[in-house]
């Protein structure tokens, strides 16, 4: 599957989803409500934008509410923004990453260690 381009805002609502597993758009705005400044309608217009992308499924219920459910799983996501961020900021190479990561000292020794660990158990 191809994974839509989502906004840092429209995560937000992405993220909401995939703890819940689906949601009515009143439940997403009473999660987002509280940590951001945004009206409901804003959060309805990103919710609206997610299934316009094909990021989010709408089902209508016996009530008028619609029921959303994340097409895109988080880990569908991570992987596509992960290769998205390496190949935009580092030509795709991992080691240049790493080595950056390493010399702005963003790394410390112990997660260095971790990282040399699970390396070791994945090679």
């Amino acid at each position: 599957m191809q994974v839509p381009q989502i906004s840092e805002s429209e995560l937000e609502v992405m993220k909401v989803l995939w703890e819940l597993g689906s949601a009515t758009s009143s439940q997403v705005v009473e999660r987002l409500a509280p940590q951001s400044d945004w009206k409901p309608k804003t959060i309805q217009t990103l919710i609206t934008r997610l299934v316009a992308k094909g990021a989010v499924k709408a089902e209508s219920t016996e009530s008028k509410a619609f029921l959303y459910f994340p097409l895109v799983s988080k880990e569908e996501y991570r992987a596509y923004a992960n290769s998205s961020f390496l190949k935009k900021m580092y030509n795709g190479s991992v080691n240049l990453m790493l080595a950056s990561f390493v010399r702005e000292q963003r790394i410390s020794r112990e997660q260095l260690e971790n990282l040399k660990k699970i390396l070791d158990e994945e090679v």
